[in-house]
């Protein structure tokens, strides 16, 4: 099954006889909106979102508190069970994810699901500025779904598996170059990368409109550094979100791939895990 969904396959599903749950998972890595105020997703939401759509907040149900385990480290699978269901998602229920339009938090949600069992969900293609229907401000009630989050083994990387899949497999890393290289960091301790890690940022999955490459083109980019189906891969970012996405991009091209969940805000936050900097991987 494709793990993405164009906004014209969307609205004929929405029309068919079994319409997926819908999550809006409006998020914002940046705590201030162009306009200066802080973001706020549930605002967004209540101002318009696509018709059914539930709001999830990526913060309190897509991760819990922050700490020595990164900005954005697994939540607590009670809570993460009981927002699903409080969405209406159940175990055979279809399930679309979308956002803002970058596509990282709807990915999490999509990671999450899968990582937890669920055998149907995929995220809109570009997601809300794709969507060419109408748009609703009422919030829905639907009935209460089914869904018990069942985690997956092998999908989740701690820090020394990452480390260690840095030496034997592929760890990408799906952060912008100039974080990558050490150039710049504006959140974590220390700039750089995990040593052994390729830098592979998120931004590159993407057409201009935010669309996800063609598989052929994905699959020849991630192909290039050596992330294929014959080999082990892995994925960080900053703290989860944005390697969520590479790991939907992954999908697409038919890679499988583990994430790391702490990421660079939990490898940098340790002063004696190594670090490297520059464009080298070590």
């Amino acid at each position: 099954m494709n793990a993405i969904i164009s906004a014209s396959e969307l609205a004929d599903a929405l029309r068919s006889e079994r319409p997926p749950v819908l999550l809006d998972v409006r998020w914002q890595l940046s705590t201030a909106a162009p306009s200066g105020q802080p973001f706020d997703g549930r605002a967004e939401y209540a101002s318009g979102h696509i018709p059914g759509a539930v709001f999830v907040d990526l913060d309190r149900e897509l991760a819990s508190a922050p700490g020595p385990r990164g900005r954005h480290p697994l939540p607590d699978l009670d809570v993460f069970g009981a927002a699903m269901r409080r969405a209406g998602v159940s175990a055979g229920t279809p399930v679309v994810a979308y956002d803002g339009g970058i596509g990282w938090a709807a990915a999490r949600a999509w990671w999450l699901l899968r990582w937890t069992g669920h055998p149907d969900v995929r995220v809109l293609d570009g997601g809300l500025p794709a969507w060419y229907g109408p748009l609703e401000t009422e919030a829905p009630a639907p009935a209460a779904g089914d869904f018990v989050p069942k985690p997956a083994e092998g999908a989740v990387l701690d820090a020394d598996g990452a480390a260690a899949l840095a030496r034997s497999g592929v760890l990408l890393d799906a952060r912008a170059g100039e974080r990558y290289r050490g150039e710049v960091e504006p959140i974590d301790r220390v700039g750089g990368h995990i040593p052994g890690a390729l830098s592979a940022p998120t931004s590159d999955n993407v057409d201009a409109d935010g669309r996800f490459r063609p598989a052929a083109e994905l699959r020849a980019r991630f192909g290039e550094l050596g992330a294929t189906r014959d080999v082990p891969v892995g994925v960080y970012c900053g703290s989860g979100v944005s390697a969520a996405h590479e790991v939907l991009a992954l999908e697409v091209a038919g890679v499988p791939a583990a994430l790391y969940v702490g990421s660079w805000s939990e490898w940098s936050s340790d002063p004696e895990r190594p670090v490297a900097v520059g464009p080298e991987p070590r």
